[in-house]
């Protein structure tokens, strides 16, 4: 780690890019390796095998929560990881043994690269967040196919391996294509716990060959582990029509700059995204409101003809109480009355 970076300020970052996490649930890798790369002038390999060690830390959180919960398709983990687990290890090698000394440059492309990919991959999740109101129960009903399946496994172990991105923004909308009777709860419990020993086998490749700096690596977890905490329990109140548009600039915007696009032209395409997801935003606000005043004047004919149609029951429950009370009433305070006799053609009448 430099020397001119500041514990506190990487554990700040740490601490934001866990509550985004947390937020999401999308990858951190995505957001953490180019905050590192690009403000704190973290070599990038050393930035990607840093990540990766906090990403092994945090994954498992979330992956023991769904394993509980029966949200994950255990048969797709197992594909997943046979492609995914050799592939990354196999990456971080043929990268250190071929690539030498411009390896920091093209780890530093990579990313860039993953990152446009990313932010297409939160695109496609966004097509698809309807679709979380399916039955869990529906695992059982979802046959894996073998072959494509590994094969999303190698492609996001070279990612993961390479760039530490790819687990969550890469492999999920693959997957999504895939299977489409996944719900995204099913999705992200099957990423989260694939996503263990993908990450473990690329971060073991990353300390074998010694691009795992430990200062620098317990700093951002002294910050991440609260951040996702946070973030996990505010994620049911977040606007998601409003951060999906905003993460996508911000992975547009750090992949051009880890390109190395210049600063004017990465500016003035930020503005025009920062646009475009501000017309989004307003129109999927819009959308959204229209909608729940849709439901809520659907509802409101629904509960009125209850209401009238409900018969009233209390009055005669209360003329019935009043006759009982009054058979019940002692024989002394009854009004008196002249016994009725058969033989003076008078008949029995009710008090």
């Amino acid at each position: 780690m430099p020397a001119d970076v500041s514990p506190v300020l990487l554990a700040i970052a740490g601490l934001g890019v866990g509550f985004v996490v947390g937020l999401t649930g999308m990858g951190g890798g995505a957001l953490l390796t180019p905050l590192l790369v690009l403000l704190f002038g973290i070599d990038p390999t050393k930035a990607v095998g840093s990540d990766l060690v906090v990403s092994l830390i945090m994954k498992p959180l979330g992956g023991s929560v769904h394993l509980r919960r029966g949200t994950v398709h255990l048969k797709m983990v197992l594909w997943l990881s046979l492609g995914s687990v050799p592939a990354a290890f196999s990456a971080v090698w043929v990268f250190t043994t071929f690539f030498g000394d411009d390896l920091n440059d093209v780890v530093q492309y990579a990313v860039g690269g993953a990152l446009l990919l990313a932010s297409l991959g939160l695109v496609v999740k966004g097509a698809f967040a309807t679709r979380s109101t399916a039955s869990d129960d529906g695992l059982t009903n979802i046959i894996v196919r073998p072959l494509p399946t590994l094969f999303i496994g190698v492609f996001g172990g070279l990612a993961v391996g390479i760039t530490s991105v790819g687990s969550g923004s890469l492999m999920v909308p693959l997957l999504l294509m895939l299977y489409p009777l996944l719900t995204s709860k099913q999705l992200v419990g099957t990423d989260l716990v694939q996503a263990v020993p993908l990450v473990a086998a690329a971060a073991l490749g990353h300390a074998v060959f010694g691009s795992i700096e430990l200062s620098l690596t317990i700093a951002l977890l002294i910050g991440a582990l609260p951040g996702v905490w946070i973030g996990a329990h505010v994620s049911s109140r977040a606007p998601d029509h409003v951060i999906r548009p905003l993460l996508a600039v911000v992975l547009i915007v750090s992949g051009l700059k880890m390109l190395g696009v210049t600063s004017i032209l990465v500016g003035l395409v930020g503005f025009g995204l920062l646009t475009g997801a501000a017309a989004v935003i307003v129109r999927s606000g819009r959308r959204l409101r229209a909608e729940a005043e849709a439901d809520a004047a659907a509802e409101a004919p629904a509960a009125a003809t209850t209401s009238s149609t409900r018969t009233p029951t209390r009055a005669p429950a209360a003329a019935g109480a009043g006759s009982r009370d009054g058979a019940s009433m002692p024989i002394e305070s009854k009004p008196s009355s002249p016994a009725p006799t058969i033989a003076s053609g008078h008949l029995p009448t009710d008090e």
